[in-house]
């Protein structure tokens, strides 16, 4: 299994997705570039603007398209303030 990190914002949000990786990675899974097709995309976001709140919005529908079958999770302040989209 292939997955795939993005981080948007702060220097939590990093850390936070430096720690996701490694949890992965002693899963077995394979750490690949974003813009490579992964199994899982991990998008930690950022809510602090209305211009990271489209960020946040434009980096998930690429996940999406990157591989439509994919589980795409979304961290992070977007996903806390607009959990419905």
């Amino acid at each position: 299994m292939r997955a795939a990190f993005m981080t948007l914002g702060c220097k939590v949000n990093q850390f936070e997705t430096e720690t996701m990786e490694g949890l992965f990675r002693a899963r077995g899974y394979e750490i690949v570039p974003f813009e490579e097709r992964a199994d899982v995309y991990v998008i930690n976001t950022c809510s602090v603007t209305h211009l990271s709140d489209r960020k946040s919005r434009q980096i998930i529908r690429r996940a999406s398209r990157t591989n439509p079958s994919a589980c795409i999770a979304v961290a992070g302040c977007y996903a806390q303030v607009s959990p419905e989209e």
